[in-house]
């Protein structure tokens, strides 16, 4: 009796379904089929009456699924009693993100990890990079993504993984209105702004302070998506990711305004070394590999 007929004999108990069953345990139905015939026939009872309506347990398959989900459950746990004694990585990760998944290669890091740490499990949190700043400095974060000018945050070890152009994107109707616009024409318009401590709303602030004025909070996004879908609806200007701009203007949703552009940096964020656990380390590897 191997353990990968006992996960394929409850893999069929519950979806009572050889070609669902056979997609959660990554092979075919003649397989699952031929597996299933093999326990029956080692332990010397039917475990399963075949129905045009699928597979349903037998009385004898019943009194043995228990026994099936135990020993399954035994072999977990001296995997897990053995990876700790090898010191392999493994628990829970607590996962700040910021931006959207594709620009921060969360899918290529996700599956690194899932191929070479299988223990280790992550609980995905998305906020601010503000928010997620003091969230690891409190230690409710295990690590983060977050889009930051500084290089150095107390309590804090930051990352660069890649720089990120910035723009100035303008509604479409004020646009067509305003060819060429000053920042004094816009510095006279609605702005969508972010939440203090946002790198969005900082170099928002630096730039009406480039233009003499000091920014007027008005409308406010706390996301990215949310910044450049309020400006296309002609709500207000907006500071967003020059990416996302230029897939805006290719689908008019937006204006870019040729005269600004500033820079920030995509960062991985963790706590100071000596507070790391393995997990948090197996986590860090893939992202580096991510962006390597």
């Amino acid at each position: 009796m191997e353990l990968y007929q006992l996960k394929t004999f409850v893999a069929v108990a519950q979806e009572g379904n050889l070609t669902r069953a056979a997609e959660r345990v990554f092979t075919s139905p003649p397989a699952v089929s031929a597996q299933i015939k093999a326990l029956e026939d080692e332990l010397g009872v039917r475990l399963f009456d075949r129905t045009p309506r699928g597979m349903g347990l037998t009385e004898e398959g019943r009194r043995l699924l228990d026994d099936a989900e135990r020993t399954l459950a035994s072999a977990g746990r001296m995997r897990s009693a053995a990876a700790q004694l090898r010191g392999a990585a493994q628990g829970v990760v607590r996962f700040g993100t910021v931006s959207d998944p594709i620009a921060l290669r969360l899918g290529d890091a996700l599956l690194r990890l899932a191929q070479r740490n299988p223990q280790v499990t992550l609980q995905l949190q998305q906020g601010l990079s503000s928010e997620m700043l003091l969230a690891l400095q409190r230690g409710e974060l295990d690590c983060a993504y977050v889009m930051t000018d500084h290089e150095e945050v107390p309590g804090v070890q930051v990352q660069r993984l890649s720089t990120v152009d910035l723009v100035v994107a303008l509604p479409p109707a004020f646009a067509a209105a305003h060819p060429e616009p000053s920042l004094a024409d816009l510095m006279t318009q609605p702005w969508i702004g972010t939440p203090d401590g946002c790198v969005l709303r900082t170099h928002i602030d630096a730039l009406f302070a480039a233009g003499g004025r000091e920014y007027q909070a008005g409308a406010s996004a706390s996301t990215e998506g949310v910044v450049r879908s309020m400006v296309a609806s002609g709500m207000g200007i907006g500071v967003v990711r020059l990416d996302q701009a230029e897939q805006a203007e290719r689908q008019g949703e937006l204006r870019i305004w040729k005269h600004w552009r500033a820079h920030t940096w995509i960062c991985f964020a963790s706590p100071p070394e000596s507070r790391l656990s393995p997990a948090t380390v197996a986590v860090r590897a893939a992202v580096q590999e991510a962006w390597a």
